[in-house]
């Protein structure tokens, strides 16, 4: 009779237990996307960095800039057919060194490899730069087009 009563109360309890760990999840919009190379999510840094072992085919996964309140993250798919829509505004968490990342209510999750981490206020303060950089450069061309012009 008691494992009856507990075998209830484990299943009335468990859409709580699951509610509560849709909780976990994080949100944030992705911002970018390109292809990239797979060997670091299939082999690992020691297999990057030591040297060919053999033939290999060139394979592309993607990688994407996931943006987040407070972190923005690069990550990179296992394979290339692991897409995000773009402006989209994801679920996701972090899972054993991995970001794992569910769109749309998906039932399952997509194992995502955390290529690198950034605080966003800096990230944003770099984008900043980034920006004004390829403006003064803009800037600079329409200068010297200009004088190559005069010149003429």
């Amino acid at each position: 009779m008691k494992k009856a009563l507990s075998l209830i109360f484990l299943v009335c309890s468990l859409p709580g237990l699951l509610a509560a760990q849709m909780g976990i999840y994080q949100h944030g919009t992705v911002v970018r996307m390109h292809m990239s190379d797979c060997i670091l999510a299939h082999h690992g840094f020691m297999v990057a960095f030591g040297g060919p072992s053999g033939p290999m085919t060139q394979e592309f996964c993607p990688e994407y800039t996931l943006v987040s309140n407070d972190v923005v993250f690069v990550i990179v798919g296992k394979s290339s057919n692991q897409l995000i829509p773009l402006a989209e505004t994801i679920d996701f968490r972090l899972h054993k060194n991995e970001l794992a990342v569910r769109v749309d209510d998906a039932k399952h999750e997509a194992k995502f490899m955390i290529k690198e981490m950034m605080v966003r206020s800096d990230w944003e303060r770099l984008q900043r730069h980034i920006e004004e950089q390829m403006r003064a450069s803009e800037d600079h061309e329409a200068e010297s087009a200009i004088a190559i012009k005069t010149r003429d």
